[in-house]
């Protein structure tokens, strides 16, 4: 199905998309590709920013919940790739004007302290991995309307567009029911568990190893792995404060500049 679309010329229509914050049809709508080929126009359109200077610092899960999947009618996650350009700092901000229609979502990060070659077990967690940390993620769909197929949003990179991240903790933190908030303007929009990212983070951690492997990609030393959103999203406005609380890991948050 490769040989049948023009790859380079979808990337560049994401890459455009993203770029100047304005929505795009979805790609599916006009032609047909599998999931194999979405993963190929998003490695292209990836390549796009490398090539203007911006570096991958790691991967987001996508699809880590069984309800979200079985929505989808998928029975695997996907996965995207973080960018140096996303990361905004704890109690920062960021400017409305580099997105489309943003939401924020609440998640787990892990911190990788030896390059990932290969799929992990959980022994060979404490060998690989340095850190946890409560995070905030923004995605943005390059779509109209915020709509698209399993294989557009894998095409667009899973939606990833920003990360805040927080203080990060000892490996030997439990993490596997722990109660997450998210808040807009200090007040409770989104409640519940970190439970809800594959019944247990850790097991988006192996899978995002396991994915990684299976595309032939290595994760390295220093990369972050989102784990996946605990909560349903929130749009995100101009002037909001956007925080997040999680037992056991703390807060984090940011503002939405109108500029």
């Amino acid at each position: 199905m490769t040989n049948s679309i023009d790859i380079d010329k979808l990337a560049e229509r994401l890459d455009t998309a993203a770029a100047n914050a304005k929505a795009t049809p979805q790609l599916s709508k006009e032609v047909q590709f599998n999931v194999d080929t979405a993963y190929a126009i998003q490695f292209a359109s990836m390549r796009r920013r490398f090539e203007r200077g911006q570096k991958m610092i790691g991967l987001k899960m996508g699809f880590t919940s069984k309800a979200k999947m079985e929505q989808m009618g998928v029975h695997d996650m996907i996965w995207g790739i973080l960018t140096d350009d996303m990361l905004i700092d704890n109690n920062g901000s960021t400017s409305f004007n580099k997105y489309i229609h943003p939401r924020a979502e609440p998640e787990i990060c892990f911190k990788v302290k030896k390059t990932i070659n290969k799929q992990l077990t959980k022994a060979d967690i404490p060998e690989y991995i340095s850190g946890i940390a409560a995070a905030i993620e923004i995605i943005d769909s390059r779509y109209e309307n915020f709509k698209f197929s399993l294989e557009d949003v894998i095409a667009d990179n899973c939606s990833s567009t920003g990360l805040v991240l927080g203080e990060w903790h000892p490996i030997d933190q439990a993490i596997g029911d722990l109660k997450i908030e998210l808040l807009i303007d200090d007040t409770v929009k989104q409640e519940g568990s970190s439970k809800a990212i594959l019944g247990d983070p850790w097991e988006s951690l192996l899978a995002a190893t396991r994915l990684a492997a299976q595309y032939k990609w290595t994760i390295p030393a220093g990369s972050y792995i989102m784990a996946g959103a605990a909560t349903g999203a929130e749009y995100i406005q101009p002037g909001q404060k956007v925080s997040i609380k999680v037992e056991a890991l703390g807060a984090v948050e940011f503002k939405v500049e109108s500029e």
